[in-house]
């Protein structure tokens, strides 16, 4: 099958991921295209990459670079313009990454009718904002976990025992440096990392979105109780990274609908604590790979727990590498193959 994916968004490609941090969609975009490739589709890309190359078999060509006239499949990344990237397509899909509201809007209704273009949602969650109407269809497609985190390398957790927290300052990271004494005071040697790139940059001194300004001061008040502020990695480290620590610490946002690196830790062997928001309550199995919490101090009794409990750590570190040892980019592509027939 001869298949087109395009996105317009930022500057990467399918290298990119694995020496420096990538959005989820955007390694979502980067993974499906080797994926596809891997099957025996021929894969052309076009993105905003510097160069036209192959990468895993897929062929990723600049942005301006003119495209096929026709194509069996396009994949267009968020924006529904995109579905007309190709003149003649003999089926669309539209990868939905946001919240499905603006879906609705009469242009974007029309665009999807005219088209005939599938809807991609990336979690029940976030299916379950679209308003559906006569006319549109659409399917849940989990994102695969890439190989990395996958692999058999040991788990050995450092000692003092250290929690991780991956999640952008603005998505709750405020509630959780709220409760981390909590956590400390159960664990008292326990440390939190927290990797951000808007926090990295301004505990070197770089200048920072002014909602970001109370949250490093906050994470840098928290020093003395073991708070650090860590450079975020790619595919290559961050693995390394889970395998080193005790807890995936993920407070959750409503608008989360991948949780990207919530099912990269469970594939790592990383149990996890959660507040149920987004695609959290998807991407790990309550109380068997980690724990969905109603409130802060549920939060920090479990997240104690874990981290001084050897037990139940290691309980849950088996099922959450069984969980996702099946979830690879292969199944989503597979998947993909199965809604295009």
């Amino acid at each position: 099958m001869r298949i087109v994916m395009v996105d317009d968004s930022v500057p990467f490609d399918g290298y990119t991921s694995g020496h420096q941090p990538l959005g989820g969609a955007e390694k979502a975009f980067a993974s499906l295209a080797s994926a596809l490739a891997m099957k025996g589709h021929e894969v052309r890309a076009f993105n905003r990459c510097r160069f036209k190359m192959t990468i895993e078999g897929a062929k990723w060509e600049p942005w301006d670079n003119p495209r096929p006239f026709d194509t069996d499949l396009l994949i267009a990344w968020r924006k529904l313009g995109l579905l007309t990237s190709v003149r003649q397509a003999a089926k669309r899909l539209l990868w939905v990454a946001a919240s499905p509201g603006y879906l609705e809007r009469p242009s974007n209704r029309e665009m999807i009718e005219s088209t005939g273009a599938k809807l991609v949602f990336q979690s029940k969650a976030q299916l379950a904002g679209f308003k559906s109407w006569k006319g549109a269809s659409g399917a849940v497609i989990a994102p695969g976990v890439r190989s990395e985190y996958q692999d058999d390398a040991a788990i050995q957790p450092v000692s003092p025992p250290l929690a991780v927290c991956t999640t952008h300052p603005l998505h709750g990271l405020d509630w959780l440096l709220d409760l981390w004494p909590k956590v400390r005071a159960k664990v008292p040697e326990a440390r939190l990392a927290l990797y951000s790139a808007a926090l990295d940059k301004g505990r070197q001194g770089a200048e920072v979105a002014p909602e970001i300004r109370p949250i490093l001061a906050k994470a840098l008040g928290l020093e003395h109780q073991g708070v650090v502020i860590e450079c975020p990695l790619g595919d290559h480290d961050m693995p390394g990274v889970w395998r080193q620590s005790r807890v995936h610490l993920f407070p959750g946002h409503a608008d989360d609908w991948l949780a990207t690196t919530l099912s990269e830790s469970q594939a790592s062997g990383i149990p996890a604590v959660a507040r149920p928001l987004g695609a959290a309550p998807e991407r790990l199995q309550d109380g068997q790979t980690g724990q969905l919490v109603p409130d802060a101090d549920a939060f920090a009794n479990v997240a104690a727990e874990i981290m001084s409990n050897d037990q139940l750590f290691w309980s849950m570190s088996r099922d959450a590498k069984i969980h996702q040892a099946g979830r690879g980019w292969d199944v989503a592509a597979a998947e993909i193959e199965a809604l295009t027939k």
